[in-house]
């Protein structure tokens, strides 16, 4: 059967937004099942940190972000300072999911891709060709669509992970937790406010329109999810941990939640991938969940079209469990320790943790790789064994010679390899891959050649003559063969 798309990603959120952004501007087609029938403003995620924003300034969607809201260079109450980052974004931005839904869905739609909400999917099948996905519309009809490879971008309680029979290991993180947006009239002790007492702990982060998201969990009164949340139980538990509810009104939403920390066994079953919430879950602690998807998608999008593209064998997408599955692995584990940590409750055992957040934060080094590894700036794959010692890291936004663009994350717009060369040398080895990998010039003196990814990590490396020697043989390996076509 013919299929009717190249890719269907289930579910509509920031992960599937950026997936299907990626797939369209690389020239593959795609749709987009959103369950939803209508966008939401009600949304937990907040925090974007450095290094997706890097990858939104790669798509030339950063600008549009930033203006939205709230860079804060400093999260004292975990020690953590981002200014010292190696990066155009030393900070974490606070704005609500909604506005990074909106930046995403603007450029998947002005590339082509479809979204179409109200649709419910239902059902999964696969074989050696294709996927086909039973989809329930807003009316209650049912119809079935194909593709060549489908995504669960469709979050914790994941339809497609449930079709595909795999489990959702792990364990509960924190139950009965209120969240809201509120209006204060006293200024927060901080910029972004945590604390954590016996009774519980708050968290206080500021949008640019004038709200504050407000985090509260009270030790006391632990209810289920569906349980309605009373305001004045968020005002009372922030009395108790800050001394003052500083004058919070006005909820405009306000609801209950409960973390879990959970990971699926493997990212890929044949001709069906999942990323996102779907793949792994963690606790809010370091505002990591939804970073961790949009790099899932931004990894995996131009693996699959390589491969629909015909240049690139189907093994290569086995690489996307490869890559993103420790990183998920890890983000479980950060997190889970950040939260563990908030929630102790004997004193002793509090004061031990100020104490030594206190000395951690005085620390530059340990701050330093903190800060790298929540802002996943120090994120890295696994290189092979002898590869050059920048291979698999992230490429540093160095400034380029010539004309525009004069710096590299503007020079991985077009969404391809791009092979960046020392001053003075011969670009005519890319000449065979022109269809697939853009040359740049390094804007300062250096010996080394890097490949680097459409997803800005290092493919390749090397230093001096040797790169004259390996440059085509790194191209035949990451980009193909030189007439672009691979056999299956």
């Amino acid at each position: 059967m013919r299929p009717d798309t190249d890719v269907l990603i289930v579910g509509g959120g920031p992960t599937g937004l950026m997936l299907a952004g990626d797939l369209a501007a690389a020239g593959v087609s795609c749709a987009i099942l959103e369950r939803r029938d209508q966008e939401s403003n009600l949304t937990r995620a907040f925090a974007v940190h450095a290094r997706s924003l890097e990858l939104l300034d790669a798509r030339g969607l950063a600008g549009d972000l930033v203006a939205t809201g709230v860079p804060v260079s400093s999260l004292g109450p975990f020690g953590l300072r981002f200014l010292s980052l190696p990066t155009r974004f030393p900070y974490v931005l606070m704005t609500p999911q909604y506005e990074t839904e909106r930046v995403l869905a603007d450029r998947a739609l002005a590339a082509g891709a479809m979204i179409v909400p109200g649709a419910e999917v239902v059902a999964l099948r696969q074989d050696a060709e294709g996927v086909d996905v039973t989809v329930r519309e807003a009316g209650g009809a049912t119809r079935t669509l194909r593709a060549r490879y489908a995504v669960g971008t469709d979050g914790v309680r994941s339809t497609v992970r449930r079709e595909l029979g795999l489990p959702f290991p792990g364990r509960s993180a924190v139950r009965s937790v209120m969240i809201c947006d509120v209006r204060l009239l006293e200024s927060p002790p901080e910029t972004v406010t945590a604390r954590a007492t016996g009774a519980g702990f708050v968290f206080i982060a500021p949008f640019s329109d004038g709200w504050h998201r407000v985090i509260a969990w009270n030790r006391r009164n632990q209810l289920p999810d569906t349980a309605p949340v009373d305001f004045e139980e968020v005002r009372r538990v922030t009395r108790a941990v800050l001394g003052s509810d500083l004058g919070m009104h006005d909820p405009r939403w306000i609801s209950r939640f409960h973390s879990d920390e959970r990971q699926v066994p493997r990212y890929r079953d044949r001709r069906i991938f999942l990323a996102g919430d779907a793949a792994h879950v963690h606790s809010p602690a370091g505002g990591m969940g939804m970073n961790t998807g949009l790099q899932d998608a931004v990894n995996l999008a131009w693996k699959l079209a390589a491969v629909i593209q015909g240049w690139a064998p189907e093994g290569l997408l086995d690489t996307y469990h490869d890559e993103r599955y420790p990183v998920g692995r890890r983000v479980l584990r950060t997190s889970g320790t950040i939260l563990r940590a908030a929630l102790l409750r004997p004193r002793v055992l509090r004061r031990l943790r100020d104490t030594a957040l206190r000395v951690v934060s005085s620390l530059r080094p340990i701050a330093r790789r903190m800060a790298g590894a929540i802002s996943m700036i120090d994120l890295a794959y696994p290189a092979p064994r002898g590869s050059h010692p920048l291979a698999g890291h992230r490429a540093p936004d160095i400034p380029l010679a010539g004309d525009a663009p004069r710096r590299l994350y503007r020079a991985l717009r077009p969404g391809r390899f791009l092979l960046v060369v020392p001053p003075g040398t011969d670009g005519s080895a890319i000449a065979a891959w022109r269809d697939r990998v853009d040359l740049a010039t390094a804007g300062g003196p250096t010996r080394t050649t890097v490949l680097v990814r459409p997803d800005g990590y290092i493919a390749w490396a090397a230093d001096g003559p040797g790169a004259r020697t390996g440059v085509r043989t790194a191209l035949r390996r990451w980009c193909g063969p030189a007439t672009g076509r691979v056999a299956h």
